[in-house]
């Protein structure tokens, strides 16, 4: 698929089915692109497509089997909107950190392909009240999910969900306790978890 050239050829790229519920276009809203009116849309939509479905298939989509809904707060960013919200101190990395990440249409350093979403699972802000109780859905996914990597942020404990081709594994947080939970080479990075997050249902695909 080539880089939209007209509206209906982005119409068309929006379509495009991920998986079962989600679509491309799912993942495009972006607030810098609407406030800054930078275009959000991939410079390789079939590489694009290609980690976005990965990224769907086997994170979201058992995610949202089990918890129920998902709130997609943001997925996909365009080169652009990164460069200018880096550049901008908008909250957004690197180009270069960002490839394989929030820019699912840039490969790694490695030639690695990865995407990231940011979630809020409402499942969990209804059920669970203390500040540190993102661990429990942190631990499970770490039990249950081919993740990449994990970052949880205070507000709704939204989080980034990462598929990469070469998962690391690890989970970090901006909430109490900040820093890393778990990652490889660490104590807690093996083995079962399940004593922290009694009461979760059980995996649903």
């Amino acid at each position: 698929m080539n880089k939209p050239g007209s509206m209906k050829s982005l119409e068309d790229m929006g379509r495009v089915r991920l998986s079962k519920n989600f679509f491309l276009r799912d993942f495009l809203h972006s607030e810098i692109a609407n406030f800054y009116r930078i275009p959000n849309i991939p410079d390789d939509p079939d590489l694009a497509i290609e980690a976005g479905r990965r990224l769907c298939k086997e994170l979201l989509e058992p995610l949202q089997a089990t918890f129920g809904r998902l709130h997609i707060r943001s997925g996909y960013r365009s080169a652009a909107v990164n460069g200018f919200g880096n550049k901008n101190k908008l909250n957004c990395s690197t180009n270069a950190s960002s490839a394989a990440d929030h820019i699912w249409d840039m490969r790694d350093f490695d030639g690695c392909m990865g995407a990231t979403a940011c979630i809020v699972v409402p499942w969990m802000i209804d059920t669970y009240r203390d500040e540190q109780d993102w661990q429990k859905l942190a631990w499970w996914i770490h039990d249950h999910l081919p993740y990449a990597s994990l970052c949880f942020f205070p507000k709704l404990w939204a989080f980034n969900i990462q598929w990469h081709e070469r998962p690391k594994r690890t989970i970090q947080s901006y909430v109490r306790p900040r820093g890393t939970l778990t990652k490889s080479g660490m104590a807690n990075w093996q083995g079962d978890h399940a004593q922290y997050y009694e009461g979760f249902p059980p995996l649903r695909n």
